[in-house]
């Protein structure tokens, strides 16, 4: 074969070296162009996280505050300007500045929870969070209710009958106010004065209430056989889950901010936890033994239910009444 004929080997050119620098930013303008919206992402780290209903409904209900604020559609980049962080930190202090420290704890919480899975996924490339300190949430010895204030809360007139069944739940179960809220009428157990909750973690319980509640419960269900057990005053304004709204009268699943304001608003600033504490620290008052404190309170170890079962001031001077050796003197 003649060299003119001969075949010749093709070569590729070396593509040119690319600065390491460079390749970065191709590569984080790659994942940041598949980034969306708020709402894309904030539905992205809801479907990522196996949370249980009240859980979800807790940290769906936060984000959500977040996507009114910035705005649904709005590209989450938006978190990675200059003056996000400082801005984000004025829109929280704004929102949650009012609120007991441990919800802005729990607030606090989720929302840098999303904001490490977004940056975790490259789309972000800042801290929006980094002018957000963590509050601190003092140790408070009066948390209790006690027994006379209790029983004034139960005699009042003029209170709606869904608060009035709600507290009074609250109070005897001794459950979370979040799971009580996420009862569906087909959890409950009338005749045995029970209900299923969906606890942390995850687990499906059993909790018990007394008299004052079994009362209430039938008047507030008022026949409907399915739904949400407590209900929102009005129709939805925007669109709700099937899951959260009964489909009889139309109206949604009441929420925990509004029937924590309700509550704050009747009592002069009492929190819907105080119930829980409550019964709990009455509980252990009346004697009841370790082991049941925890079947009712569900914790997982002792050691949390410490706050809980240490006697209230009403109790430790009720002890020293009794004891005091001058009137039995007299």
């Amino acid at each position: 074969m003649e060299a003119a004929t001969r075949p010749r080997l093709l070569r590729r050119r070396a593509a040119p070296v690319q600065p390491a620098c460079a390749v970065r930013r191709v590569v984080r303008l790659e994942r940041r162009a598949s980034t969306g919206t708020v709402a894309t992402a904030i539905g992205a780290f809801l479907a990522e996280h196996d949370l249980n209903a009240g859980s979800r409904r807790v940290y769906a209900g936060a984000l959500r505050a977040l996507q009114e604020h910035l705005g649904a559609d709005t590209a989450l980049t938006v978190l990675d300007e200059p003056q996000a962080a400082a801005q984000l930190a004025g829109w929280f202090r704004r929102r949650y500045g009012r609120t007991a420290p441990a919800t802005r704890v729990r607030q606090l919480a989720i929302l840098r929870s999303a904001c490490g899975f977004w940056r975790r996924r490259g789309w972000l490339s800042t801290d929006p969070t980094a002018g957000l300190e963590r509050p601190r949430v003092p140790l408070d010895r009066t948390r209790a209710l006690t027994r006379e204030q209790l029983a004034a809360l139960w005699r009042r007139d003029g209170v709606p009958l869904r608060e009035r069944a709600f507290w009074r739940l609250l109070y005897e179960s001794a459950a979370r106010a979040n799971e009580l809220l996420s009862l569906d009428i087909e959890d409950l157990d009338l005749a045995n004065k029970r209900a299923r909750v969906s606890s942390k973690g995850g687990a499906v319980e059993w909790v018990f209430w007394q008299t004052g509640a079994a009362l209430l419960l039938p008047r507030l269900l008022a026949g409907r056989t399915i739904g949400p057990v407590f209900l929102a005053d009005r129709q939805p304004t925007r669109a709700v889950p099937t899951v959260d709204r009964c489909p009889l009268t139309g109206r949604a699943r009441l929420s925990y901010r509004r029937a924590a304001q309700l509550f704050s608003q009747a009592t002069a600033g009492w929190t819907l936890h105080q119930l829980r504490h409550s019964a709990l620290t009455h509980a252990a008052e009346d004697g009841t033994s370790t082991p049941l404190l925890l079947a009712r309170s569900r914790h997982a170890s002792a050691r949390s239910l410490e706050r809980y079962a240490r006697p209230s001031p009403e109790a430790v001077a009720r002890e020293l009444a009794e004891r005091d050796p001058a009137p039995r003197r007299r």
